[in-house]
């Protein structure tokens, strides 16, 4: 069971399955998102999250197989999670809002022909210029 949360503690959720996987994702959006050099997302089925207390507030934006609905804490605006549309059974949880630091030795990179210079990817790790197919 993994917990987190916003930053300022007024939405809370709980996940009962384990990811699918970890990424570490260097494209423009996460980076504004994350307001950071890349944004980690944790992928995680749909059915799987619980929100424990509060309510968020989202918008979405296009991609290129539909939109993302993307959610934040309404009071400090933190981004919680995302959630395909139309919707495919999956989400990603935004990785820093965990409780539990992640361990992302085995984090797969994405995007990365945009990654900013100076951020270094650790020999052997996984990693994909854009979006890979099989996410």
């Amino acid at each position: 069971m993994m917990e987190g949360g916003c930053q300022c503690g007024a939405v809370r959720y709980a996940v009962d399955a384990e990811p699918y996987g970890v990424f570490v994702c260097h494209c423009t959006q996460c980076r504004r998102q994350s307001a950071s050099a890349f944004g980690i997302s944790v992928d995680i089925p749909a059915s799987a999250l619980h929100v424990l207390q509060g309510t968020t507030q989202s918008w979405c934006r296009p991609t290129p197989t539909g939109r993302l609905i993307c959610h934040f804490c309404p009071t400090c605006g933190g981004r919680l999670w995302h959630v395909a549309d139309p919707p495919d059974g999956r989400m990603t949880l935004k990785g820093g809002t965990l409780d539990v630091p992640l361990d992302l030795t085995a984090a797969v990179h994405i995007w990365t022909t945009h990654k900013l210079p100076g951020v270094i990817i650790p020999e052997g790790a996984v990693c994909y210029p854009g979006e890979p197919e099989d996410r």
